[in-house]
């Protein structure tokens, strides 16, 4: 029994050797001056890989492949942060470099690696690592996102609808929209508003998320998010948290402008939506063919997300407190690499699945459903529709 004790003892300083080590706050207890793995974990803390990542000899493959986009892109995202995300040299230490600051950050989103890795890719501690991660997210946020994720003028909105409808031959298109999941640790208080009832069905799994909103362009970039509410809510919920429902309700888009999504949202005066009811005719089948091109785009821009940035793939260390921002910045960091024509590896590939599920109110408004009908008409006899159905 006393020997337990003895190592119960043991393995308790040297845990707190560890987590301690970093602010050395107080001194650790060993009874011999021997090598301790604590010793080896210090030594082994070394930058010669982001060295040698920094260097312009680096192949650029190979600098893509670590951060998800070419060296270019990486130097102007330095340069736009530089003013915030800066720090001087002390007479203690000198301050972490702003491209290894960036390099950090960036590598923990594409990765989703555990901190500790991270600490060990880089040499630097696992606090500074967690507090660099956030800082540039912050900054990304701050200085980014009005620049790279914003909704569009009206010179804008014109544009955006002639591109969509030359997609699918429906006017008046300003967007698509999707929400997909983003999975969490279970969380300590409300635990039961993240439930995912759905992923948890389908992966045998219990399964916790928050949900991200988002609308995009033809080209796949956002233009509007909203992050963080529990994975629980469904997509029309999640809409009318959201601050475009607000912006909409309240008059801020332009009469007769359509944002489209998938069945799990309502057919409203500026959503437009897939016929969902059973026997469909041969017009609302046609309807919904080329509608789903147009839902298509915000999928696959979603995807393209969640492989680029693998973080959003798993269930992360981050703080649920935290996660809008990281999120947010992740979306940002999405767009500048589709405004830069950033290529994607193909081994990234993420399949997404996501659960949609038809409101109980699927209907908001009678002029909606007609307008609906008209455009279906329109599409089947303007010879616009499509006729994959008939196959």
């Amino acid at each position: 029994m006393k020997n337990k004790n003895k190592n119960k003892k043991k393995t308790k300083n040297r845990h707190n050797y560890y987590s301690d080590i970093e602010e050395q706050s107080h001194p650790t207890r060993r009874k011999k001056p021997r090598a301790t793995p604590g010793r080896l974990w210090v030594k082994d803390r070394s930058g010669a890989w982001w060295d040698e990542c920094n260097s312009p000899e680096f192949p650029e493959q190979e600098f893509r492949k670590a951060f998800r986009m070419g060296r270019a892109t990486f130097d102007s995202i330095c340069d736009e942060l530089n003013s915030v995300i800066a720090k001087e040299d002390t007479t203690l230490r000198n301050a972490i470099p702003v491209r290894q600051r960036v390099a950090v950050c960036l590598w923990r989103l594409a990765t989703g690696d555990p901190l500790r890795i991270v600490s060990k890719r880089f040499g630097l501690g696992i606090s500074t690592c967690h507090k660099l991660v956030l800082e540039v997210c912050s900054a990304i946020k701050t200085v980014l996102m009005p620049k790279y994720l914003q909704w569009p003028n009206e010179d804008s909105l014109s544009k955006l609808k002639n591109e969509f409808e030359s997609v699918s031959g429906i006017p008046n298109v300003v967007g698509s929209m999707y929400t997909s999941h983003v999975p969490i640790i279970a969380p300590k208080i409300s635990v039961a508003a993240y439930f995912n009832k759905k992923h948890t069905e389908r992966n045998q799994k219990t399964s916790y998320s928050i949900t991200v909103q988002g609308v995009v362009d033809p080209k796949g970039v956002f233009t509007d998010v909203c992050i963080g509410w529990p994975g629980s809510m469904n997509d029309d919920q999640v809409l009318e948290k959201s601050a475009l429902f607000q912006r909409a309700n309240n008059g801020g888009l332009p009469k007769g402008v359509w944002i489209v999504g998938g069945s799990g949202y309502p057919l409203m005066d500026w959503v437009l939506v897939p016929y969902s009811q059973h026997n469909l005719t041969w017009t609302q089948h046609a309807f919904n063919d080329k509608i789903g091109e147009v839902q298509k785009i915000a999928k696959d821009a979603f995807e393209r997300l969640k492989s680029r940035w693998c973080c959003l793939q798993k269930r992360t260390e981050v703080k649920l407190q935290d996660l809008p921002v990281v999120l947010g910045a992740s979306c940002v960091l999405h767009n500048i690499c589709e405004l830069r024509d950033e290529e994607m590896d193909p081994d990234l590939k993420f399949d997404l699945v996501d659960d949609e599920m038809v409101p109980q109110v699927a209907l908001r408004s009678m002029t909606s459903m007609k307008a609906r009908d008209a455009i279906a008409h329109n599409l089947l006899h303007h010879g616009l529709a499509g006729t994959s159905f008939f196959n």
